[in-house]
């Protein structure tokens, strides 16, 4: 009998956002598979590291590049290429008939690497997808900032995005997340104040100890990390609060 793929969402970074049900079948599964970058231990293994037991194995999935500073066209051969070869890894677990949980960052289904495995296997392996917090949740959390009421509309952006479409889709939103900030942060930056956007929040490694929380604004010359974020809040909630007397 094959074994079970469990892609598990284990939150933003603070072990205790992991649900109880995430930390449950981490424990029962004989394999955990988490991704990483050359040379780094993986955020997604640094989350759960402290709730596993002795004598589960773990497979290591280390990406073949990290950032899109190749050709666009080589860098997604390059990563068809290593998921093939990562679905491949943990199908070789399942034929042996060992359960395998495969560890995300975030939820597994918003930007989550675990989602090009689950194409790749969930039609022919019996598989669990458990739900986590994500990155932008833990971020309004961090900052104190509610995104959206009422009949507002939240709106995700990569931001990865050239500063024109930036600015362009900011035009029109209620409220915003822009997600992958990383190398990009100036061009969002940009974009924001030309969308005549107020307000908006920076976030990096939302629920880590090392969390920073500052006005968009006030980020000229920082070095953002990939696991940054920024808010941009709905306008509802800031119309109905109370001026200063």
């Amino acid at each position: 009998m094959a074994g079970h793929l469990y892609g598990i969402g284990v939150g933003p970074g603070d072990p205790e956002l992991m649900t109880l049900k995430a930390q449950r079948l981490l424990r029962a599964c004989p394999i955990v598979a988490h991704f990483a970058a050359p040379s780094r231990r993986g955020n997604a293994w640094t989350i759960v590291e402290g709730v596993l037991e002795p004598g589960q194995a773990v497979l290591r999935l280390e990406y073949p590049v990290t950032t899109e500073a190749v050709e666009a066209t080589e860098y997604e051969r390059l990563l068809d290429a290593f998921y093939d070869a990562s679905a491949a890894a943990v199908e070789r677990e399942l034929l042996a008939g060992r359960d395998v949980a495969v560890v995300c960052e975030g939820d597994p289904f918003f930007y989550g690497s675990y989602m090009y495995l689950h194409e790749r296997l969930a039609r022919r392996y019996p598989t669990t997808v458990v739900p986590g917090v994500t990155s932008f949740s833990a971020a309004a959390a961090a900052a104190g900032t509610p995104l959206v009421s009422r009949e507002e509309t939240l709106t995700v952006i990569p931001g990865v995005l050239g500063q024109p479409e930036l600015e362009a889709v900011l035009r029109g939103v209620d409220a915003a997340v822009v997600m992958k900030v990383g190398q990009h942060l100036v061009d969002i930056r940009a974009a924001a104040a030309g969308a005549g956007i107020e307000g908006a929040v920076y976030v990096e490694r939302a629920s880590c100890l090392d969390q920073r929380v500052l006005p968009l604004a006030d980020t000229d010359g920082l070095q953002a990390p990939y696991f940054s974020v920024v808010l941009v809040p709905g306008r509802a909630l800031a119309q109905r609060r109370p001026r200063p007397q």
